[in-house]
């Protein structure tokens, strides 16, 4: 069991540090909001991957990796749904509060975390492939086995966010005291929904 676990893990957390959509959401949310916004981001994208592992336990993901039209209908949905959140950074106020106080609320921001996590179907895709390498008893309970490996990447992830989103904030508390800056994190996160939004659809 841990021959599988520790090159799982090592993997795991290779992919969590790489710069993909998830650790770019928590950087630029802690920078625009804080701490607390960028530890609610953090725990609705780990909570998503909840979601990627049962299908991948139940063998839901299989058919989506089947079928060509639905896994583009769920790109389409997961990139519309980013240049909608692009939009709305885009019409809101680019000020930024100075004592401190989030502009969006910690549930916003989860709900967030959670729908982009589950709306990108690489996940989901990638965990077909990855977790089926590393069952260490393919006869045994698998289901089981799958949920072992999905909390253990949802521990490290949430560990490496976490921390992102820790030195992150620090860097907040400097912004906050600069009113000219929340023009800048304003196209910053405009800028970073679309380029999502675009990797997700190519």
């Amino acid at each position: 069991m841990l021959l599988q676990l520790i090159p799982f893990l090592t993997a795991s957390i290779l992919l969590t540090l790489s710069p993909g959509p998830d650790i770019i959401y928590v950087l630029v949310q802690s920078i625009s909001n804080g701490k607390k916004a960028g530890i609610a981001t953090t725990l609705g994208l780990v909570s998503g991957i909840l979601i990627h592992t049962s299908l991948v336990a139940f063998g839901v993901s299989a058919v989506i990796k089947a079928s060509p039209i639905l896994f583009s209908l769920i790109k389409i949905f997961g990139a519309l749904y980013l240049f909608f959140l692009a939009y709305k950074v885009f019409k809101s106020d680019s000020s930024i509060a100075i004592d401190g106080v989030p502009q969006k609320s910690s549930k916003n921001l989860f709900r967030q975390g959670f729908i982009m996590n589950v709306l990108n179907p690489k996940v989901t895709i990638f965990f077909l492939a990855f977790f089926p390498g590393f069952l260490w008893e393919p006869e045994g309970n698998t289901i089981l086995q799958f949920y072992i490996l999905g909390f253990l990447f949802i521990l490290q992830a949430l560990l490496i966010f976490g921390a992102v989103a820790l030195l992150a904030g620090k860097i907040s508390e400097y912004l906050m005291q600069h009113r000219r800056s929340g023009v800048f994190l304003k196209w910053i996160q405009v800028v970073v929904f679309v380029g999502i939004g675009i990797l997700i659809l190519i």
